[in-house]
């Protein structure tokens, strides 16, 4: 069963000059675009915008609580989802 893309879900890019790099979903915008961040380079701020075509999705146990806070972003939270985002990256990374 393919898991559904929807924010929070962690994913990996597969083309493009930042291919390899892992990402988090932070909205889906669309049938063909996402916006991705990583919670460094690219917060929640300044997030990438790239196609659903070029990224693929990584199935991680740590994502689950992610998923949930990415849905419910505040505006005065952003440094925090940022530190969300970077702490499952790392965690999944690791235990890769």
């Amino acid at each position: 069963m393919k898991a559904p893309l929807e924010a929070g879900r962690v994913v990996c890019v597969t083309r493009g000059h930042d291919a390899g790099n892992w990402y988090a979903v932070l909205q889906v915008l669309d049938e063909r675009m996402v916006l991705l961040c990583d919670g460094r380079l690219r917060g929640v701020e300044h997030p990438k915008k790239k196609k659903k075509k070029h990224i693929q999705i990584i199935h991680s146990s740590a994502e689950d609580a992610l998923i949930q806070s990415m849905q419910q972003i505040l505006p005065g939270e952003k440094d925090e989802i940022n530190r969300r985002i970077c702490k499952t990256l790392e965690a999944y990374l690791c235990n890769k």
